[in-house]
Formats: structure tokens, sequence, C-alpha cells
């Protein structure tokens, strides 16, 4: 059997062929930082988790249209999502275990941090990394399991351990077919919408830091997984990853989609789409696709 280390090289190599967000690991702190300021304050000002700050229905955020009902995933179906664009270049970048483990991630810490780090207490940069320790540090909801991975060991370690399987990982993502600036916009549905079979599944999101921080997470409740193909009214070409939550009673009032979608806790099913550096993992033994459409 190959050893735990072969294990999490072959699945990385995977993410950095099909996915593109992974780049060296080794480059220094001081370049690490040039490039990921910009990504921050793009992420703080598109920040579309579920856990997003409450928005006024009547001027909502562009960054927070990515939800629907499962009613609405059908062929024609036109509505307007947010896809932020982002540059892998340009985005964070895993550190490998040894380093992210040598530095305080809790927010009792952040002076230390933004010492570490060279940010003021005002910067939007500190503000960016108190959200994502504060979303770390919330508790989950009922029948969730949540966990912050700091590296892509870490992340790879949680996967494993809710899907129980060592090698046997699926990770899928949302690809863009066609390079464009425009992030909101119009898509009509396409043909070939394709549901994705799995019982058990790992969703990361990225999160604001100086480094690659995803927030994973996997719940007891029923989701359905989703390809979708969307075309938008400029052209853009979109294979779009769709989570579908079949339970929502749990979830706070507060929740943004919520406002999104006029409904209540519980009274319907939640859809949202994949922004493309977002993960959704399975197991390769059970995912397969069915064509819906």
């Amino acid at each position: 059997m190959l050893s735990r280390n072969m294990d999490q090289k072959f699945i990385s190599g995977i993410i950095l062929l099909h996915l593109l967000v992974i780049t060296s690991f080794y480059e220094s702190r001081a370049r690490e930082l040039v490039e990921t300021e910009n990504k921050i304050l793009d992420q703080t000002e598109h920040k579309n988790h579920a856990h997003n700050h409450n928005h006024n229905h009547n001027h909502m955020d562009p960054s927070v249209m990515v939800f629907f009902t499962l009613k609405d995933l059908k062929v024609g179906k036109r509505m307007q999502i947010n896809f932020p664009k982002r540059d892998p270049s340009t985005s964070p970048k895993f550190w490998p275990r040894e380093k992210t483990d040598s530095l305080p991630f809790s927010l009792n810490k952040l002076q230390t941090l933004l010492k570490i780090f060279s940010f003021s207490q005002d910067s939007p940069q500190a503000k960016a990394m108190v959200d994502t320790l504060k979303e770390c540090e919330s508790k989950p909801i009922k029948g969730e399991v949540k966990f912050c991975a700091t590296s892509l060991e870490s992340m790879l370690d949680f996967t494993q351990n809710i899907l129980g399987s060592t090698n046997d990982l699926k990770v899928y993502a949302t690809s863009h077919l066609t390079k464009s600036s425009v992030t909101f916009q119009n898509y009509t549905i396409q043909e070939n919408t394709v549901k994705i079979s799995a019982t058990k599944m790992v969703a990361c999101h990225t999160m604001p830091y100086p480094y690659a921080v995803f927030y994973c997470h996997s719940q007891e409740s029923e989701n359905k997984i989703f390809r979708v193909s969307l075309v938008g009214d400029n052209g853009d070409k979109v294979e779009a990853m769709v989570v579908c939550h079949m339970d929502t009673s749990h979830w706070g009032n507060g929740h943004v989609s919520f406002q999104v979608l006029g409904i209540m806790p519980g009274s319907s099913n939640v859809c949202h789409f994949f922004p493309a550096d977002n993960f959704i993992w399975i197991s390769k033994l059970e995912g397969h696709g069915v064509s819906v459409m």
C-alpha cells in the first residue's frame, strides 16, 4: 500500500493539473504578501460565503447573487449570477504545513499576527484577517463538521477523515471555458446538467488571508451536487458546480440566502453556485455523473 505521504503527493498533483490554483509551496513570505494584498481586498469586497453579513434586500450586493432553489435548475432558466474572476497567479498560495503550524491561527493572537505580516490595526487586510479568524472559530450548526485548513496537508487530512478514504478522493471545481472580465451578468442554463452521486461531500471555500486558508465543512443533512452548463448574455461559457442543501431548518434566520431568495429557514431547499477557486470533494468509489437534462 502506498504511504500516506505518497497519497497526498498524488492527490496534490491532481489538483495542480486540473484546477491550476496551487503553485509553488516555497515562495518567500515577502513575495507572498505583495502578491496577495490586492487579493485579500478583493475577497473582502466580494466574499460570498454562506455566513456573510446581512444585506438589504432592496440593494442586494451582487457578490451574494449565487443562490437559487432546486426548482430553478432547468434548461432555459435565466438568472443573475456572480462569478468572481480571480487570477490563480496572484491568489494566496498554500504554505507547507510545518510553516503554517509554526504560526498562531487564533483571534486572541491577532496583535502577534499583525506584527508578523506587517499590517496595521485599522488596515483592510487586518479586517479581512479578523473576519476569517472569527468565521473559523465560530460554532458549527447542528449536524455540521467544520475545519479551517491552513495547508494542503491539513485539508486532505480533514477530507479523508470525513469521507473515510485515503487515495480515493475526487475533487470538483467550477471551470470558466471563456476568458472575460465580467463578474456579474445573466446566465442561461443549457442542456447536459449532470448530477454527481455521493452520499457524503466536503466543501472547501477560500477565505481572505495572507496565505491560502480554506473553510471546509460537511453536513449530515442531504445535499445534492450538480455540474451545470451556463452561457452568459455576453457569450461567457461556464461549467459551474452547484450544491443544493435540502434541509435548511438549522440555518440561522440571518443567513444571506434567505434574504436573497425571500424564504424562511426550513421552508425550502437552497442551492448555490461555487466560485472557481472553491472545491467539492467526494469519494471516487461512489462519485459518478448522471445527466438530468
